[in-house]
């Protein structure tokens, strides 16, 4: 039986240098006065959204609508990245 080697997510040459646009919390959830459960930040373009616990979803509908699928947590501690189009961690 051979074993294959995954191959990395072709989303992962999307990655930039980011800071994040509104550090304060979720960009649209600010905008709105609604509250959000944890961050996430884009790692193409520096957007803030709330993740998938939260009410609305910004994170996700932000990935989708920009094409950006590389997100991952601004939460203190947390040390991962995922993509929305694999729905998978990279």
């Amino acid at each position: 039986m051979n074993a294959m080697a995954l191959e990395p997510d072709p989303h992962l040459s999307m990655v930039r240098d980011v800071t994040p646009r509104t550090p304060e919390g979720c960009e649209e959830c600010l905008r709105l006065g609604s509250a959000w459960v944890h961050l996430r930040l884009c790692l193409t373009c520096g957007h803030v959204g709330c993740c998938d616990s939260s009410p609305l979803r910004h994170a996700r509908a932000h990935a989708h609508e920009e094409g950006h699928p590389i997100m991952e947590p601004m939460e203190p501690g947390e040390d991962w990245r995922w993509c929305f189009v694999h729905e998978a961690l990279v």
